[in-house]
């Protein structure tokens, strides 16, 4: 016995003079039926699904075309329990002060193409408390995010207008930098006048986001706007679809030192499934293949006159045609992987973009696939504990402690 024990003191000792170096663990055989057990046991919410871009062009969400990422059934194979569909506004409506009109036909088509023609398998929810109802009721919880907040016209007013029809969190900026807030899009673009992140106007928005109870959403700020918003909010901050700069080099991506400072004040990041955002591998093929893609787009649109969801879903489905790189089910989790090691297990979540993104990983192709995204956690070691808080759990915090500071 005491030369076993020394045997194994003298192995801990020669692999903590080795760095603490050791093989990896191998991974265990995780079997269909625990895979299925552990996913159905979870509220999986995912706080970016950009859908409404495509049902406010007439698409039905409840229709079985397999076209997109995104219909009713496959959000019922994916186990989605509540989705935030994104109300998304892009920077050409600012031209004209065409945005609030932009805005307001993006929340009508989340509360009458969606909820209200589909009232059996979709409930409206304004916060935490009615995201578990509708999971107790078998329906998924439908929540609505305003991207761009060029939307709100540099009007209070029209802020607290959107909080009544339903909103619940505002993305600062899109890829544009508006009048208060500047944006990672167009950072480097010397013709954009920029602010040095918030305007005071921009912490005045902050602010009432706030006093409403509505979440303040950093994913597509400038750094500096992080930061100042992160300073000026009394109530944590997240992030609904970003993931690690640290691991795939955009500037859409957040710093290690943004990760940890918004874990500290109780805020998630919500991993982004695009392949540009979760691959370097794609970002390093990039230019070879953009022109490929864009030489056979060419040949597959001319003539046509595609809208933006149209063209995005068949840049996507040529992609594939033509073998060009994609990220992979592994990437997603490396970049859990690292805000865990980071920033601890208490701040990660999921913002898939689907939708939104004309690439997605192998293995991640829709929401249907979110099964294989928590096979691959099992696999990786995490808990059923882990991916509840992962999947909804940390969440749900964060949009409490809104609630809870709001009014104040």
């Amino acid at each position: 016995m005491r030369t076993r024990l020394l045997l194994a003191l003298v192995t801990v000792l020669f692999a903590a003079s080795q760095g603490g170096a050791q093989s990896p663990a191998p991974r265990r055989a995780i079997s269909d039926a625990e895979v299925m057990r552990v996913h159905r046991s979870m509220l999986l919410i995912d706080t970016h699904n950009d859908v409404p871009s495509r049902t406010v062009e007439g698409f039905d969400i409840g229709s079985h075309t397999a076209t997109g990422h995104t219909d009713i059934a496959r959000l019922k194979e994916g186990g989605v329990g509540a989705q935030f569909f994104a109300v998304y506004v892009a920077a050409e409506y600012v031209k004209g002060n065409r945005s609030a009109n932009r805005t307001l036909q993006m929340i009508d088509t989340v509360r009458h193409d969606i909820i209200d023609r589909y009232p059996n398998d979709f409930m409206l929810a304004t916060s935490a408390r009615d995201i578990e109802e509708a999971h107790r009721r078998g329906k998924i919880a439908a929540l609505m995010g305003i991207e761009g907040g060029h939307a709100i016209e540099d009007s209070l007013r029209l802020l607290r207008d959107y909080y009544d029809l339903g909103v619940r969190y505002m993305t600062l900026t899109h890829s544009n930098t508006n009048d208060w807030a500047d944006s990672s899009g167009d950072i480097d673009d010397p013709k954009v006048k920029h602010h040095d992140g918030l305007t005071d106007f921009g912490k005045q928005v902050v602010r009432e986001m706030n006093r409403l109870g509505m979440m303040v959403d950093i994913s597509h700020v400038a750094d500096k706007t992080f930061w100042d918003a992160l300073e000026v909010s009394r109530a944590p901050i997240f992030a609904s679809h970003s993931s690690c700069r640290a691991l795939t080099k955009h500037a859409r991506n957040m710093t290690d030192d943004m990760i940890v400072a918004l874990a500290k004040k109780g805020g998630v990041v919500q991993v982004n499934f695009y392949c540009g955002f979760v691959s370097q591998k794609f970002r390093d093929n990039d230019a070879a293949d953009t022109k490929k893609l864009d030489a056979q787009m060419a040949k597959e649109t001319a003539g046509k006159n595609l809208s933006e969801p149209d063209r995005q879903i068949l840049s996507e489905n040529v992609r594939k045609e033509l073998g060009l790189s994609r990220a992979t089910l592994s990437d997603v989790v490396d970049h859990i992987d690292h805000i865990r090691k980071i920033a601890g297990i208490d701040a990660i979540g999921i913002g898939g973009d689907f939708d939104g993104v004309s690439c997605t990983p192998i293995g991640l192709d829709d929401v249907s696939k979110y099964p294989n995204l928590t096979r691959a956690l099992l696999e990786r070691g995490y808990s059923t504990e882990d991916i509840r808080k992962i999947y909804g759990g940390n969440f749900l915090r964060v949009m409490r402690a809104v609630e809870a500071a709001a009014g104040k």
